[in-house]
């Protein structure tokens, strides 16, 4: 089974690409939903141990958290620790699973693959990219974003430009999602061998 890590920075379009890979039928673990999961599960007790009063009837707030870690990088780190090992179990789980049930093709969709030492996790790497201008106006249409908050977001994030060259496959979400839907197929008919897949952009 060939293992796709599937990143981007923020506002990128991972997730409506990661969309198109599970509508091919190609299975998709969503490292997001996934931690959205945990938070309302094993990991509440951990973190509400870590960063006491930020968990509501066993369900992890995310804005008080995100009170306490956003502006602190120690905070920050030592919620990782709590959270990663766990979405990585997970993640082993989910690929078991489908490796077991003869899967040719599983994708692992990590917003932080370069930035938390993923690439050794995974086969082959597709980076979801779109111009510096699409990105801004994405990411500034979200509900309670702000400059300053995307900008230290994207300060944490390795540049879209280092992601490109470490990618094996390129999505440029900016041409639109028949664009991008067509060169999940691509990829996708690649790696079953039956046609070249779309060249790098």
């Amino acid at each position: 089974m060939i293992v796709l890590g599937l990143t981007g920075s923020i506002g990128m379009g991972k997730s409506a690409t990661a969309k198109m890979f599970a509508e091919a039928g190609v299975a998709v673990h969503d490292s997001d939903e996934t931690v959205h999961r945990l938070y309302s599960g094993k990991a509440a007790p951990l973190v509400e141990a870590a960063f006491p009063g930020t968990t509501e009837a066993g369900v992890v707030d995310r804005v008080k958290l995100g009170q306490h870690v956003l502006a602190d990088p120690a905070a920050l780190k030592k919620l990782e620790a709590i959270v990663h090992p766990l979405v990585r179990a997970d993640a082993d789980a989910f690929l078991e699973k489908h490796r077991a049930a003869g899967a040719p093709v599983a994708v692992l969709d990590i917003p932080l693959l370069f930035e938390t030492g993923g690439r050794n996790r995974v086969d082959k790497v597709v980076v979801v990219t779109a111009s510096p201008e699409i990105q801004r106006t994405r990411v500034l249409a979200r509900p309670g974003m702000s400059e300053e908050k995307f900008l230290s977001i994207l300060a944490k994030q390795v540049p879209d430009a280092e992601k490109r060259r470490q990618a094996d496959f390129i999505i440029d979400t900016g041409h639109g999602f028949e664009a991008a839907r067509e060169a999940v197929e691509m990829i996708i008919a690649e790696l079953a061998g039956d046609k070249p897949a779309k060249p790098r952009s």
